[in-house]
């Protein structure tokens, strides 16, 4: 594989090793910057976050679609200081479509690119760190395992928005 392909078949074994290296640079940058000092976006920061939120209510969707809303409104719910507000502009830095495989108690088994942001890999990065650091998901009893597909909406500022919940956008 050259070094400017991309696979889009993401399982999550893979993630896991690469959040163990994120988790490790993490720790060094967090020692580096001293007592009392943190790193802005800080892994362990967001895993500990994530250990102390209550787990997300189950889902009452009965289909996938129904589902897509909850997952979408999950993620806004975590991410609330990063979610665009009001009309995107016109021209969005990255746009990019992602299927999240979940199991039964909402979590992510393997994400598949469907269509990347190629020229904006670390808007693949964000986006993929982010699907992680909100699992678990709502739990679909009435469903069990399924895909959840979303378009990411992406300004320039590194905010952003789903198109299951956007507000649309700005004409030119």
């Amino acid at each position: 594989m050259h070094a400017t392909e991309r696979t889009t078949h993401r399982p999550f074994a893979d993630r896991r090793l690469l959040m163990g290296g994120l988790v490790a640079a993490s720790l060094w940058l967090a020692g580096c910057a001293g007592t009392g000092g943190s790193v802005p976006g800080q892994l362990s920061d967001a895993r500990a976050s994530q250990s102390q939120r209550p787990a997300p209510q189950a889902s009452q969707a009965v289909d996938v679609r129904g589902y897509r809303r909850d997952a979408a409104q999950h993620v806004y719910t975590i991410n609330r200081g990063r979610i665009y507000a009001g009309k995107l502009p016109p021209l969005l830095y990255a746009i990019g479509t992602l299927r999240v495989e979940l199991d039964g108690g909402g979590r992510v088994t393997t994400m598949h690119w469907l269509r990347a942001p190629s020229h904006a890999p670390e808007v693949i990065a964000e986006i993929e760190r982010t699907v992680l650091e909100a699992a678990p998901y709502p739990a679909a009893p009435r469903i069990g395992k399924l895909s959840w597909t979303d378009t990411w909406l992406w300004d320039k500022g590194g905010r952003f928005q789903l198109d299951t919940l956007s507000e649309g956008q700005l004409q030119d």
